[in-house]
């Protein structure tokens, strides 16, 4: 949101510079993210002045160029000028030696003192064009003016010069949407009065054309107010008008529509002027129209209602889309001679349903969707006829409807002390407290020695509690104000668990980081499609979004695998195509009991293990690749209990399931390639996903670090022969129960199948690694060890020794 520093001094005392004014803005809640100087000409007419042409010669060496001597106020120097028309006497634009132009078309230049055609010239006298004040090039600006020699050019063509804050609005903070609500927070913040403009003046002119209103449903419109101007002129707006939308990062249209966008951004009231001309049967009526109905807004775009949207209509159908966007058929235009002005305050809700459901977001729907001010409408409405009046001309031709059955009242809230006390973390003086909520429009209205009961205005629609109060007292009163207490002390609302998860989290983040992985965010939302087409998500487990930005995002995610191949097909598509990427994400569901959702670690790999190199070919990352990251994970866990499956279902074309007895830990394996090519990727991925929560509870710590053993570790080496059927981990299990302390870690490094051994068998070459950590070990204990392996592994699992 874009807020004009000299729009603000109209409303406060300022004397503070921008960058204390956005720093009290920040300071407070609402976040200036960036400050941007506005100029109505660019470059501001720097180094541009007024000046008098004294001498005027042909130039020696060339025909179509003069020789001149111009009086600048501080010295008089010589400029060539190629301009036809330049002549002694004249006033004129002289941009001196070092000023900076920015033309109409072209770069911007520096003028330089320069020799041309062998003369001096130490300046350059302006067309329009080149100072960007205009189209025209036909010749020197000359001025009818008595201001002195040497008078910046700025102060003669009135540059305004502004500062812009850009503020990153919070979405509770409805009010602040204007320039009205951030002087109100500055009177508050500097304890000065707000000067509101006057609509004391304000009178109809006649009653020659009053176009009645009625509204349907008062729950979704609770107040409309309009009236009609008559006979007025449409065409460009002012220049101040102009430059105020220009500075706002607003493009001027017509003095109507301008003045419009004018009221909303300074008020926070958004408006609709109609042609009242094309008002079919001199009526509006405020309802909704049925469902599939076709509307053609001003974008010329035909659209069918869902027919939950709130219409502004005539007797013939509807003229806009109430709060959203007007219609085609009823907007104002050159031949506009009438325009009916509504100014209304809507239903939150009602508006948000028409924005979603069309993708319509506009500067009015911003703010009719987070609640406007229900006092307001009229005032705005008084206020935009009497500037119409004024620009545009015309007259008031009916008195100002206004349909307001049932008032919304100010809300009472009760306050303790003792809660003001402990949220804010220091006693205030309760003077204090009364004086920053009354610079806040936040009354008075009852106090005892524990409470105080406020009124709020409606048009904070973010204080609706004790804890809001509260919160107004503080961010007014400044957090760095809050000193911290040498016994600091906090209110939890729940226990800590006694790992801390965000710890693990960051560890096991640098873990995978310091393995080449990159870690990703991706949004919760996604695509219907996914569950629809994936073949392993049921659709009925969508949890869907009523307030849908768009249908590409309107269910949470059941899985991050959908999310992570988006990241990697933008990648790849860029031509990054050997990625390894992690997520800690959540994931959601509706369930028959209501709604779940549970986090999860996804690791992703694609592509090349390494770049080719003139030393070794390049080698296409494996399942070996993906496994190695999640053991490592899970041996930083302290877990080393888990057990696997091999599984072949989706989302996977085979992959190992990790589980801790009966609890599912995770699976990690091949992505099946039409669900990569539902996302557009186009080369294998490597995917595993792990239960984060289960892995939080079942960890035994990050891993400490332990005194190096003086005593040495003992290899041995077994070629066991066994079934097909028999995996690894069987054989681990085996092992690890076997070897007791002493097995410190076992490995395999070969695999065999062949016509070598018996069909239906395999042969496993492994490695055993034994270590004593308080003596060497003996020839006796380590034979002892290996026989009670070799003993096990012929019992469990069938094997037999290769010798």
């Amino acid at each position: 949101m874009k807020i004009s520093y000299n729009r603000l001094k109209t409303y406060i005392a300022i004397q503070e510079s921008p960058e204390e004014i956005g720093a009290l803005l920040t300071g407070s809640g609402l976040e200036v993210e960036g400050i941007e100087q506005f100029e109505s000409i660019k470059g501001g007419l720097k180094g541009v002045v007024i000046g008098e042409v004294l001498t005027c010669e042909r130039h020696p060496n060339a025909d179509k160029l003069s020789l001149t001597t111009v009086d600048i106020g501080s010295d008089v120097v010589p400029i060539v000028c190629g301009a036809p028309n330049v002549a002694k006497g004249q006033k004129v634009i002289v941009a001196t030696e070092g000023s900076m132009l920015y033309p109409v078309t072209g770069e911007p230049f520096e003028i330089k003192k320069a020799k041309i055609r062998g003369e001096v010239s130490q300046g350059m006298i302006c067309a329009e064009d080149e100072i960007g004040i205009g189209e025209s090039h036909a010749g020197i600006m000359v001025l009818d003016t008595d201001l002195p020699n040497g008078t910046p050019a700025a102060e003669y063509f009135n540059i305004v010069n502004d500062f812009v804050f850009e503020i990153g609005l919070t979405p509770n903070r409805a009010d602040a949407a204007s320039h009205l609500g951030v002087a109100r927070d500055l009177r508050a913040l500097l304890r000065r009065e707000i000067c509101m403009h006057s609509v004391d003046g304000f009178k109809h002119d006649n009653e020659s054309r009053i176009i009645p209103v009625e509204v349907a449903d008062a729950a979704d419109c609770p107040r409309y107010a309009g009236l009609t101007i008559s006979n007025v002129k449409v065409g460009p707006s002012p220049e101040w008008l102009q430059n105020y939308l220009k500075a706002l990062d607003l493009d001027p249209i017509n003095n109507i529509v301008d003045i419009t966008n004018f009221i909303l951004h300074d008020l926070g009231q958004p408006l609709h002027a109609f042609d009242a001309d094309k008002i079919q049967g001199g009526k509006i009526i405020v309802q909704k129209l049925a469902k599939d109905t076709p509307f053609v807004t001003l974008d010329e775009k035909e659209r069918k209602l869902s027919g939950e949207e709130l219409m502004i209509c005539d007797e013939q159908g509807g003229l806009c889309i109430a709060g959203v966007f007007g219609g085609k058929g009823s907007g104002v235009s050159e031949q506009t001679r009438s325009i009916f002005l509504e100014s209304a305050y809507f239903s939150p809700d009602i508006i948000r349903k028409g924005s979603q459901f069309h993708g319509l977001k506009t500067d009015a729907s911003f703010r009719f969707e987070r609640g406007t001010d229900p006092n307001m409408p009229v005032y705005a409405l008084k206020r935009a006829a009497m500037l119409i009046k004024e620009i545009a001309g015309g007259e008031i031709s009916s008195p100002v409807i206004d349909l307001y059955p049932q008032a919304v009242e100010d809300r009472v809230i009760e306050v303790s002390y003792a809660n003001i006390d402990r949220l804010i973390g220091k006693k205030l003086e309760k003077s204090t407290i009364k004086e920053i909520l009354e610079s806040l429009e936040i009354s008075y209205i009852g106090e005892t020695e524990k409470n105080i009961t406020v009124k709020v205005k409606p048009y904070r629609v973010d204080v609706t509690r004790e804890a809001d109060v509260i919160e107004e007292i503080l961010r007014i009163y400044g957090f760095d104000n809050v000193e911290l207490s040498e016994n600091l002390q906090s209110d939890y609302l729940a226990e800590h668990p006694s790992k801390d998860l965000n710890k693990l989290q960051l560890r096991l983040s640098e873990l995978l980081a310091s393995r080449g992985f990159h870690e990703i965010i991706t949004n919760s939302l996604t695509k219907p499609v996914y569950a629809e087409k994936s073949g392993f998500l049921n659709p009925a487990h969508n949890v869907e979004i009523l307030n849908k930005l768009s249908e590409d995002l309107g269910v949470m995610r059941q899985t991050l695998l959908f999310s992570g191949l988006e990241v990697l097909a933008h990648n790849i598509n860029r031509r990054q195509k050997d990625l390894k990427v992690f997520e800690f994400g959540t994931v959601y569901a509706k369930t028959s009991e209501g709604y779940a959702e549970g986090r999860k670690i996804a690791l992703f790999m694609t592509g090349d293990k390494a770049a080719e190199t003139w030393l070794e070919p390049s080698k296409k990352l494996s399942f070996t690749d993906l496994y190695a990251a999640v053991e490592l994970l899970l041996e930083k866990l302290g877990i080393s209990n888990a057990s696997t499956a091999i599984v072949h279902e989706a989302p996977f074309d085979y992959a190992l399931e990790l589980k801790l007895g009966e609890k599912i830990l995770g699976t990690a394996g091949l992505v099946q390639e039409s669900l990569t090519k539902l996302a557009e990727v186009k080369q294998e991925v490597w995917y595993a996903e792990l239960d984060w929560d289960l892995l939080g509870k079942k960890a035994s710590g990050l891993k400490k670090f332990q005194e190096i053993s003086r005593f040495p570790e003992v290899r041995r080496d077994l070629s066991l022969v066994i079934d097909r059927e028999v995996s690894y981990d069987q054989i681990k299990k085996v092992a690890l129960k076997a070897g007791g302390k002493l097995l410190q870690r076992m490995g395999a490094f070969d695999v065999y199948q062949g016509d070598k051994i018996e069909a239906g068998k395999k042969a496993y070459a492994l490695s055993f690694y034994l270590q004593d950590t308080e003596q060497t070990l003996t020839d006796k204990v380590i034979e002892k060890t290996m026989s009670r392996l070799i003993q096990s592994f012929e019992n469990e699992v069938g094997a037999y020794i290769r010798k």
